[in-house]
């Protein structure tokens, strides 16, 4: 589904009283043990420059993610619809 797809569908759905919960969460550099063999941000001549371009000049961990995509799964985020969700140490703010 396309972007603009997605938000018809989301106020479609939504204009019905029907319960929408299409997110995005869109994670910054976090290093896990599943990046072995592949590009892992916290390796490598990259990594000082790109911990250092977040805000907290550090990468994140795989809990802060985890915690925002429970969050927004649970009932508590029942108001949020159709986000996109950055976690990401404030390398986009």
């Amino acid at each position: 589904m396309s972007k603009s797809n997605e938000k018809v569908a989301l106020i479609t759905g939504g204009s019905r009283g029907t319960s929408v919960g299409e997110h995005v969460v869109v994670p910054g550099l976090v290093p896990y043990s599943a990046t072995k063999g592949a590009v892992n941000p916290a390796k490598g001549d990259w990594a000082v420059p790109q911990k250092a371009a977040t805000a907290l000049d550090r990468y994140g961990h795989v809990d802060e993610v985890a915690a925002l995509v429970a969050f927004v799964a649970g009932p508590e985020s029942s108001y949020i619809t159709g986000a996109n969700l950055t976690v990401d140490g404030g390398m986009n703010a």
